[in-house]
């Protein structure tokens, strides 16, 4: 084909494309469906399907005060041990460490970056760990409706911030005896003391009355039965010089110049002689519950502390509970660890184990209407207790409460010390504790 031809062939070419255009029929409103591709030889390319994620393998370092005499750090590592066998990707390390320790060495591994990834320890860590800005708060992390209102404002702060998921409710003081030492236990100081008396002539060799009396934990229910308190109405000014506070001590010093207490005793020698028979009667935590049934059986009875005959109060224990806590800096996986294997410990059924094992009174406020409770003297005998309980004051102010009475116990108990000067002591000392705080 020649150039000159070329011009006048499109012109055809394109007239003729036009006249075929304008034969077609006019489109109607059903789609056209397009024809399927011709396959080639050409590799097809498959979509980019993202594979299921894997959960991160992360280890939790979990610090509690349960210890192994009440059966409570075996109880945390079934616990522990259950859900790692649910998620093997979480591993956890249990470690013990009493109550003063848990605090002491918690702040210590803050400061230092090497904080536990989870804390299962008691409402009185709320002020130094809030304070020292150590543990963040659980509001958004939980649903803390579905516990007991007091277990949860036990460990809430001033500006409504909650710094725990409770575990436990009470962790209060009671009476506990041994029915075949002691088939009713007394139901007043007074009273106390006159079967205190008549116990000890009839059974030597055996104590009538033993508790921690080392620790001012032990001291305060008494404080309370004579109608004394640690702070004024603000919360937070110290009043332990007063006549109350005097009482208190020269009533422990008179149990004790009577004999109905031993001459020394501490936490782990009052618990042994209960449970070995040379003790009639201890005032011990809810915690211990568990322990002491597994030993006395039926022999075990549970009443409140006796009632202060000079002021008809009976004493009220400090009650809180035990509490999960997590340190401000957990995030990421380590976090979202940690905040399952707590709903996991605090639903239903691990809350009624717990109550099986350990005869303490539930957080979960579901678990508390479960047969274990409302058929248990053990369990009914515990509540009682804690009615006439106090809520355990958060404030950091506590620490230098505690710090101040616990040096005047022992000078007092051997009469080293009158209980006017330990007032007077303990006064002072939580002043100045609590000025340095400022």
């Amino acid at each position: 084909m020649t150039k000159k031809l070329f011009p006048l062939f499109s012109v055809l070419l394109i007239a003729a494309l036009a006249l075929a255009a304008c034969a077609q029929p006019a489109p109607t409103e059903t789609p056209v469906v397009p024809e399927a591709p011709v396959a080639t030889d050409a590799p097809v390319e498959e979509p980019d399907i993202p594979e299921a994620p894997v959960a991160e393998a992360v280890t939790i370092n979990l610090w509690t005060k349960e210890g192994e005499v009440d059966g409570g750090l075996q109880y945390v590592q079934a616990l522990a041990d259950a859900y790692t066998a649910a998620h093997p990707e979480v591993t956890f390390v249990v470690v013990n460490k009493d109550v003063e320790t848990l605090r002491e060495d918690f702040q210590t591994a803050s400061l230092a970056g090497a904080a536990p990834e989870l804390l299962w320890t008691v409402s009185d860590h709320l002020g130094p760990f809030t304070a020292a800005d150590l543990i963040q708060p659980v509001d958004s992390l939980f649903d803390l409706s579905l516990y007991v209102g007091s277990a949860t404002a036990a460990v809430e702060s001033p500006d409504g911030q909650t710094w725990g998921v409770p575990i436990s409710n009470g962790n209060h003081l009671m009476l506990l005896y041994n029915k075949a030492l002691l088939p009713a236990p007394p139901a007043t100081t007074d009273e106390m003391l006159t079967q205190g008396a008549d116990f000890i002539a009839a059974n030597p060799g055996v104590n009538y009355l033993v508790f921690n009396q080392t620790e001012a934990f032990w001291f305060v229910p008494w404080l309370g039965g004579f109608n004394g308190k640690v702070f004024d109405v603000d919360g937070v000014t110290p009043t332990l010089n007063t006549p109350e506070m005097i009482a208190t001590f020269a009533f422990l010093a008179q149990i004790k110049a009577a004999g109905l207490i031993p001459t020394e005793s501490d936490y782990d020698v009052s618990d042994a002689a209960f449970k070995e028979g040379t003790a009639a009667m201890i005032i011990n935590g809810d915690w211990s519950l568990g322990g002491y049934k597994e030993v006395l059986g039926e022999n075990l009875g549970v009443a409140p502390i006796p009632q202060v005959s000079a002021t008809g109060t009976y004493p009220a224990p400090y009650t809180s509970g035990t509490f999960f806590m997590l340190p401000k800096d957990l995030e990421g996986a380590k976090l979202a660890a940690v905040v399952d294997f707590i709903k996991f410990a605090t639903n239903y059924e691990n809350q009624v184990d717990m109550v099986t094992k350990l005869t303490r009174l539930p957080a979960l406020t579901e678990a508390l209407s479960a047969e274990v409770i409302t058929g248990d003297p053990i369990l009914s005998g515990s509540a009682a207790q804690m009615s006439y309980g106090t809520p355990m004051p958060t404030v950091l102010e506590m620490r230098c409460v505690w710090d101040a009475i616990k040096p005047e116990l022992l000078p007092v108990y051997a009469g080293t010390t009158t209980p006017e000067v330990a007032a007077a002591n303990a006064q002072a000392a939580a002043e100045t504790c609590i000025s340095g705080l400022e």
